[in-house]
């Protein structure tokens, strides 16, 4: 049995290449800094048992293939030790590529936001047509409790993550994915870490729709003018989608309940899909109309795709509705970029009604921890009535680069959203559990477990009702 080792198998990604790896007879292992939810949970669904640390004696000569995380670098003493043994190596696109992708007629989801649940729509509706997809999805789906599936079908629906691939590989992900059907929903600045300004991230999106072949199709953004601009530069049939006028692939009548979306969406001057879907916020709408388009793309009626989306459950960690207890509903979510907080916080507001919009931040991905967007951020978390700031994740940043906690609870106060940072998920806990009155909903906002604050809040406000 061919063997694989992965090395920083506990990201979303990396362990859900391990299990694909498994199901095509692999024997897996590997390692991580750190074990967290939900991909612990995950490899171990799978049979997968990650090994804690980097050790050297992990590397063994009886592994054929290593996958390098991207989040690892050499110092690792894993990576040295593949290096010293000249283990045959790769990258976890690489390996997505070469091993899954090449005979498969890919669908690759790209952009700055919406990655996730877009792709998963695609992959929900592909399975409930009949069409046997595959699909790997930086997420778990709450319709498949999986993060991938392997298909007898042509189509891969796969994420097209603009992060870059390896310490030895710095170019992004998804230019190694061979799309068909390329979507590319938003462009913006993110991923300060690699990326030093909206050109560099630009240029990544310029080259993913110059890969689509001739008789492939791209999906852009229309609501967005970084995406929008792309238009240009493909050989292939180029579509728009969104809300505005200028799209192709509209959204029209929307209207927006407690806990479901309707809509109906046009193309070609008349309706061809009506849409009742159980998640909120217009940036799903827009989600889903990207999702119709693609679909069209491949063969799947419209009117069909549309149907579908009404079992569509949404994704973990997106928008996810945690509990209510003591009629204070609990969110979590993985927005970490102030446009997806503002999106996430507008959602919100169609459920708010009478009672408080808490809002809990945790900077903590490496372009949220730096100043370039201290004032976005204080603009997207004025959209609460309440917002209370965890400190800054990454302490080693420079205090000169580093995002000012302090300053963002003075600009929000000065704007009259009452604001404050707590130093610990204690005194978070604590703020919560005392402040927090019955209809009032409190969203926990973080690309991080968030030390599982989450159910802790939800225990309180339990034990206080009894």
């Amino acid at each position: 049995m061919t063997s694989a080792y992965l090395i920083g198998i506990c990201g979303t990604a990396m362990a859900t290449l391990a299990a694909m790896l498994k199901a095509k007879g692999y024997e897996v292992r590997g390692s991580d800094a750190n074990i967290y939810p939900p991909m612990d949970q995950f490899l171990s669904d799978q049979g997968i048992t990650p090994l804690l640390g980097y050790d050297k004696k992990h590397i063994t000569e009886d592994i054929d293939l290593v996958v390098v995380g991207n989040a690892v670098s050499r110092g690792n003493p894993e990576v040295e030790a593949v290096l010293d043994k000249r283990l045959r190596y790769a990258s976890f696109p690489e390996v997505l590529r070469d091993m899954f992708l090449w005979d498969k007629h890919p669908i690759v989801v790209a952009g700055t936001h919406g990655k996730t649940t877009t792709t998963s729509m695609i992959a929900w509706a592909l399975v409930e047509c009949e069409k046997d997809p595959s699909f790997l999805i930086g997420g778990i789906p709450e319709n498949f409790s999986s993060s991938f599936r392997l298909g007898q079908g042509d189509a891969f629906v796969v994420e097209g993550d603009e992060y870059d691939s390896a310490y030895f590989d710095k170019t992004a992900k998804c230019l190694k994915y061979l799309p068909q059907v390329a979507i590319v929903g938003n462009v913006e600045f993110d991923h300060a870490d690699i990326y030093q300004n909206l050109d560099q991230v630009r240029q990544v999106f310029e080259r993913f729709v110059s890969t689509v072949p001739r008789n492939g199709v791209v999906l852009l953004g229309a609501d967005n003018v970084g995406a929008r601009s792309l238009g240009t530069l493909p050989l292939c049939r180029v579509e728009t989608f969104g809300l505005g006028e200028r799209s192709d692939w509209r959204a029209t009548e929307l209207a927006y309940g407690d806990r479901e979306t309707r809509f109906s969406v046009r193309y070609g001057g008349r309706v061809v899909a009506e849409v009742t879907m159980p998640l909120l916020g217009a940036f799903n709408v827009r989600n889903a109309v990207g999702a119709i388009a693609a679909l069209s793309a491949v063969g799947v009626s419209p009117e069909s795709a549309g149907k579908t989306l009404g079992s569509f459950q949404g994704v973990r960690r997106r928008l996810e509705l945690r509990g209510i207890e003591r009629g204070v509903s609990v969110y979590d979510d993985f927005a970490h970029h102030p446009t997806a907080v503002g999106e996430t916080l507008n959602a919100l507001r169609q459920v708010t009604g009478e009672g408080c919009l808490w809002a809990v931040f945790e900077p903590r991905s490496a372009t949220s921890c730096r100043k370039i967007f201290q004032e976005s951020f204080a603009k997207a978390l004025a959209v609460a009535d309440k917002v209370i700031l965890a400190p800054v994740y990454r302490t080693q940043l420079p205090e000169t680069e580093r995002l000012s906690v302090s300053e963002l609870v003075e600009d929000l106060q000065t704007s009259g959203t009452p604001a404050e940072s707590a130093q610990s998920i204690e005194s978070i806990r604590e703020l919560i559990v005392a402040g927090a009155k019955e209809d009032d909903v409190v969203v926990f906002m973080s690309n991080g477990g968030f030390s599982g604050i989450h159910e802790v809040v939800l225990g309180d406000l339990r034990e206080l009702g009894r």
